[in-house]
């Protein structure tokens, strides 16, 4: 197995703890929405004394005083979805939070009581609703599918698959901390909203909004005020009542920041440094007489599959690692794969056959290699055997598996695929 999966498990493993996490040394990326925008000028309500009261305004006016505050610390990075009077669209401020990597999304707006009555006020937060869930998974998958791309990730997430079942439990776990991270900086922000500026919260509620469902990463969407109380409306257009809501989300990010690095020092002190163990384990799934190709439906799903026939019957090993925690996640994932039988398999680590060898199985099939076979020209010294009716052909003699897996990758970066290593015992 290539270095780049191994160090996938290992880095994933540690990712899951916290998504905003991955890396100590990142600024925390926030993606700061104010609301509407543009020609869609939101809740509006119209004062003899206020003036006309445009949730598009109020919103852009917060949003911007939030990010000079933000700013001033250097271990933020602020996007906005937009600085000045314009309306990009919900995919729009959602993407442009995927795929900046944001730690966090907060949107800032104006609530509207649905009736005539003025008595409705306060704040109240948002965070992603229960219904959402099956999608937000799927805005996940597909978005982490892109949050790999730095060069300098490649070399460890190349071989990243959403829709691999091992990358999908850890999904999962990711989109469950999404929503408990949703609900720590909600209750921060509530809680100071109403600290600072002596105003009633509604509290944080789960809802099915679009620009939360989107989102690949904790998000929040607070409403700072209704447009249709006057009090409200009298606060959020003034210059003071912006500045403290701007302050009090601000400390609440600070707050929040503060308990995830907690979490995260927390985890790396008392996890105890795991131990490499002397032998590589690999999963075997299942032995049988029938190959299987790389996506064929009969391997589940699952990748990083390490093929070896031997006496007739192919077996079919999932994944490499010598940490314990690792082998058991990844029996784990073969079981849950539907791979119940599953057991992991010692390997001693470049071990030499003392009465045998390993070769490639280049091709096996019911006609023979033509001789304009791209297999022939590349390779020599191919020996050629037939059984039952079938034509076998193998390359190559090699004293440990480490070398057939070698000698597997190269074959493969000339060009010739699905071969298999055969362990021959004399």
């Amino acid at each position: 197995m290539k270095l780049q999966h191994i160090l996938f498990y290992v880095t994933l493993t540690v990712f899951l703890f916290f998504s905003s996490s991955i890396f100590a040394q990142k600024k925390f990326i926030i993606v700061l929405d104010a609301g509407h925008g543009g020609k869609d000028i939101g809740a509006t309500r119209k004062y003899s004394d206020l003036g006309t009261v445009m949730e598009k305004d109020v919103t852009l006016a917060i949003i911007l005083k939030l990010g000079r505050l933000l700013e001033k610390d250097k271990d933020f990075k602020v996007i906005y979805t937009r600085k000045i009077d314009e309306f990009p669209s919900l995919i729009e401020r959602t993407t442009l939070a995927n795929r900046n990597h944001a730690d966090l999304f907060l949107s800032v707006h104006v609530n509207s009581s649905k009736s005539s009555s003025t008595e409705a006020r306060g704040t109240e937060t948002f965070v992603q609703g229960p219904a959402q869930n099956k999608a937000n998974l799927e805005i996940a998958k597909a978005e982490n599918d892109v949050i790999f791309l730095d060069a300098k990730d490649k070399e460890v997430f190349a071989s990243y698959d959403p829709n691999s079942p091992e990358s999908l439990i850890a999904l999962k776990i990711q989109q469950s901390k999404y929503l408990e991270g949703s609900l720590y900086i909600g209750n921060f922000v509530e809680d100071n909203l109403v600290k600072n500026g002596k105003r009633p919260s509604r509290g944080v509620k789960q809802a099915n909004l679009h620009v939360l469902r989107m989102n690949a990463m904790p998000s929040i969407l607070t409403e700072t005020g209704f447009v249709n109380n006057y009090d409200d409306a009298a606060y959020i257009t003034s210059e003071d009542g912006q500045k403290e809501i701007a302050e009090s989300i601000y400390d609440a990010v600070v707050t929040y920041k503060k308990r995830i690095d907690r979490n995260q020092k927390k985890v790396e002190e008392e996890k105890p440094k795991e131990l490499p163990l002397k032998n590589d384990f690999r999963i075997l799934l299942m032995s049988t007489p029938n190959k299987y190709n790389e996506g064929d439906p009969a391997l589940k799903g699952l990748k990083y599959i390490l093929t070896i026939k031997e006496n007739g019957l192919y077996k079919y090993y999932y994944s490499v690692t010598n940490f314990a925690s690792i082998k058991e996640a990844n029996l784990k994932t073969a079981k849950d794969a539907g791979f119940k039988n599953a057991t992991a398999i010692s390997f001693i680590p470049n071990q030499k056959m003392n009465s045998g060898y390993y070769r490639i199985e280049i091709y096996a099939g019911k006609e023979k290699l033509p001789k304009s076979s791209p297999i022939l020209k590349t390779l020599e010294n191919i020996e050629k055997e037939k059984a039952d009716g079938i034509f076998y052909y193998y390359y190559g003699n090699l004293n440990s598996l480490e070398a057939a897996i070698k000698l597997q990758n190269d074959l493969e970066e000339k060009g010739i695929t699905n071969t298999t290593i055969e362990k021959i015992y004399k």
